[in-house]
């Protein structure tokens, strides 16, 4: 999946989604190809499919927070749209869901907190244990 936005300083954007096993992204590139930013997860499959979302960096150099935004709406748009819950790991995605929270699920998405089993997944993730 990829879509094109404007950053706020008025740059031409794209957040692209890629799927990978163990660890996904969604990843935000300049016009010029350049990479500037990305929200890093894994899925958990189920009967209910989950996205712990544990690491978000951006280029600071263009406006750390409308890249973070553009990386956590982008991130749960789709969660909603994919009927995927969402485990925000990550400071700032946690910190959306905490201000946003009743707003996200009023619109159709879901989330939990984080526990130390999540915590694990990641780790063997990281270390490309199945």
């Amino acid at each position: 999946m990829t879509q094109g936005l404007t950053h706020n300083t008025g740059a031409s954007v794209t957040v692209e989604l890629d799927l990978a096993s163990p660890i996904s992204s969604y990843t935000i590139v300049r016009a010029d190809g350049t990479p500037v930013g990305t929200a890093d997860f894994v899925a958990t499959p189920g009967a209910s499919e989950e996205r712990i979302f544990f690491h978000t960096e951006v280029c600071q150099d263009l406006g750390e927070h409308g890249l973070v935004a553009l990386l956590v709406s982008t991130a749960l748009t789709d969660s909603i749209r994919e009927n995927v819950t969402v485990v925000p790991l990550c400071p700032m995605f946690a910190h959306h869901l905490q201000v946003h929270g009743d707003e996200f699920i009023a619109t159709g998405g879901a989330f939990r907190q984080p526990t130390p089993d999540d915590i694990g997944v990641i780790t063997h993730a990281a270390l490309g244990e199945t």
